[in-house]
């Protein structure tokens, strides 16, 4: 979905399901909580963090939701010593933070992952190799840390053109249902 779409992704809507009822959840350079918005409509409890104070500004008080301006980029996690049951992260990418992420995850977590990849530059922006993940990098970065539910990467038919994408979802190692999905 593209950056200002209101509407959630529908890889998130496809594998919320894997939530945990009522999961303390972290939506991730969340921008202006289209996921947010959507997991506190499901009953979650989200923390939505953004460096965008007027972004985020634009969902504070929502039921479910509370907001948090952080730089995720600006030196160490700024997340340090909290623990999240499930993970949301859409259209970002920051390399050096991702080991921080995972371990921000409870052991029996979900990871829902859905970002730009290489090849991508063929269809606009990003188009930066920095802000591009490398062909099955995703899979890479968690191998060893969790389980593989559904993995995508490819070329893909957005609202407004085209892009390509990979899209992880995984499970911590200690998961209990709802495993498989439905």
């Amino acid at each position: 979905m593209p950056h200002d779409s209101p509407d959630p992704s529908p890889w998130v809507r496809r594998h919320v399901a894997l939530f945990r009822e009522r999961a303390r959840v972290l939506d991730l350079a969340s921008g202006r909580g289209r996921h947010a918005r959507y997991l506190a409509e499901q009953g979650h409890d989200v923390l939505a963090v953004d460096r965008d104070a007027e972004a985020l500004g634009t969902i504070a008080g929502v039921p479910g939701i509370r907001t948090r301006v952080v730089d995720l980029e600006g030196g160490a996690w700024p997340l340090a010593g909290e623990r999240f049951d499930a993970i949301v992260v859409t259209n970002y990418l920051h390399r050096p933070s991702f080991d921080a992420m995972l371990d921000a995850l409870a052991d029996d977590g979900v990871l829902l992952y859905e970002t730009f990849a290489a090849g991508n530059e063929a269809f606009g922006r990003p188009s930066n190799p920095d802000f591009l993940l490398a062909t099955g990098e995703l899979l890479e970065r968690v191998r060893g840390r969790l389980a593989v539910v559904a993995f995508e990467e490819g070329l893909v038919e957005r609202d407004g053109g085209r892009a390509v994408v990979q899209r992880l979802a995984a499970v911590g190692s200690r998961r209990r249902g709802p495993w498989p999905l439905p």
